[in-house]
């Protein structure tokens, strides 16, 4: 694999993953908006931001002086527990035993939660803005673990850190603009995808510190995308028809 295609496949897969969590942070920072008022709902989200910032500025430089062999293993089993994970929701979802993530009914679920809950003074209402820290802060851990993870390899932090700032950015401008969950977004589709980069990549790099000699270096990170998405496929079209006939 170039170092061309390596940049494009790192920045794609975090701005994938992070494009999935900032639509989930956008819906609940929307119905605190709504429900409660928007100055505490964007002091809370600027409040998360803050913190995650923090967190990531912490976690880099411990990170960069790691033993390169043992963060691999351990970013890579991380990643093949997080990509399963999401992978396993996915097939779930597509099979119908899972609903799909439905950004409007969340949105609906959260204002009315939120509406319902009777507010003390003027000022910051530090229910809503709670509200809008955690899911910024949830939401955008998840992130931050994905560009750390995907960008652990030497030269790849930076395209895996422009991914989800282009992502976040990007979800961001647009709730701005429509002011209503991103409803319209094939979340599962994303989760689906992101799940079989994340497991492949895993794979690599927790074979790679345990010495295993990948056959063509890097290209097998393609080719264990492929079959993690072959078998997800796979299990999609054996057991949909079965749930089919079962109902």
């Amino acid at each position: 694999m170039s170092d061309m295609t390596a940049v494009v496949t790192v920045a794609a897969s975090s701005f994938a993953a992070s494009f999935v969590e900032a639509v989930e942070a956008l819906t609940i920072v929307l119905a605190v908006g709504f429900a409660r008022g928007w100055l505490s709902s964007l002091s809370g989200a600027g409040a998360g931001l803050v913190a995650l910032a923090v967190i990531v500025a912490a976690l880099g430089p411990l990170l960069a002086n790691a033993p390169v062999h043992a963060l691999q293993f351990v970013v890579g089993v991380l990643l093949i527990l997080f990509g399963l994970r999401w992978l396993r929701k996915a097939i779930l979802r597509e099979i119908g035993l899972l609903a799909k993530h439905d950004e409007l009914a969340a949105f609906a679920s959260q204002t009315l939660t939120l509406a319902g809950v009777s507010r003390d003074g003027a000022g910051i209402d530090w229910i809503a803005a709670a509200a809008s820290f955690k899911a910024v802060l949830l939401e955008g851990t998840e992130v931050a673990f994905i560009v750390l993870a995907v960008g652990a390899r030497p030269g790849m932090l930076k395209p895996a850190i422009v991914g989800a700032l282009v992502a976040s950015i990007a979800v961001a401008l647009i709730g701005a603009a429509v002011r209503r969950p991103l409803s319209r977004v094939p979340e599962n589709t994303l989760k689906f995808a992101v799940g079989v980069v994340l497991s492949a990549f895993g794979t690599f790099w927790t074979g790679e510190s345990l010495g295993v000699e990948w056959p063509g270096a890097d290209l097998s990170i393609v080719g264990l995308a492929a079959m993690f998405l072959a078998v997800a496929a796979a299990l999609v079209a054996l057991m949909r028809p079965k749930l089919v006939r079962a109902a």
